[in-house]
């Protein structure tokens, strides 16, 4: 099964190459940059870098870097895609755990979560803690019916051929900042698909590199929405 790795990244031309430099031979078989609107050179660390960039002229936010990357595979073939964060937060060497339920044992998606025994977070802030810990994965959970540790984390694989039910539509407007992450793992999960969770690493980087693009309440309703949309049939 072909993978393809997807970092989404804005604005990240101090980390983005170290993003790159953690993949090892043979890992993936392609590696593409969604360069959302970035103003730095964020692309081009990610060319030279070997990476397939994709480019957003302006920002449309993260649901829509990861929407373009998850066309670029159902384009080009692949079967699988592994989102990662462009801001050296994920570890490219974990992505075995997240791909191989999927070729082995046939689950659509896999999710990551620093909160499973054998995961690990550090440097994260205490609001980010209880809010990707506490708060949202029991909202979620409630909403799915199913207990989820952790229902933020971007880094997960997805089996592509998911997003030819037209139940998961990821192509609405609504989801094209914070919401898409927990749009597909809701849909997935109370469609029936199969699901499961995989202890990750999340490192946050030092601060001063800039640790988080999310403002602090639009950023925070933009991931809580979803699951009232959807329980409340507001959205599809």
């Amino acid at each position: 099964m072909k993978t393809l790795a997807a970092a989404i990244a804005f604005n990240e031309e101090l980390k983005i190459g170290n993003v790159l430099g953690r993949f090892t031979p043979g890992l993936v078989e392609e590696i593409v940059v969604v360069d959302d609107g970035s103003t730095d050179r964020t692309g081009q660390v990610s060319g030279r870098a070997g990476a397939t960039v994709l480019r957003h002229e302006s920002r449309c936010g993260a649901g829509a870097a990861i929407r373009t990357a998850i066309h670029y595979g159902q384009k080009h073939g692949f079967d699988i895609i592994v989102v990662l964060a462009g801001n050296d937060k994920d570890r490219p060497a974990e992505i075995p755990r997240l791909t191989q339920p999927i070729v082995n044992d046939g689950y659509d998606l896999v999710q990551g979560s620093r909160y499973l025994p054998g995961g690990s977070h550090g440097n994260t802030p205490l609001s980010r803690r209880l809010g990707t810990g506490i708060i949202h994965p029991f909202l979620f959970s409630l909403a799915v019916r199913r207990r989820v540790t952790e229902s933020t984390n971007g880094f997960r694989a997805i089996r592509l051929s998911i997003f030819d039910d037209p139940r998961i539509a990821i192509d609405q407007t609504w989801l094209d900042k914070y919401e898409l992450e927990p749009y597909i793992l809701y849909k997935a999960i109370r469609l029936g698909y199969r699901v499961k969770e995989v202890p990750v690493t999340k490192i946050y980087p030092d601060w001063k590199l800039g640790y988080t693009k999310m403002k602090p309440v639009t950023g925070w309703w933009s991931i809580v929405r979803p699951i009232f949309f959807l329980s409340l049939g507001l959205r599809k």
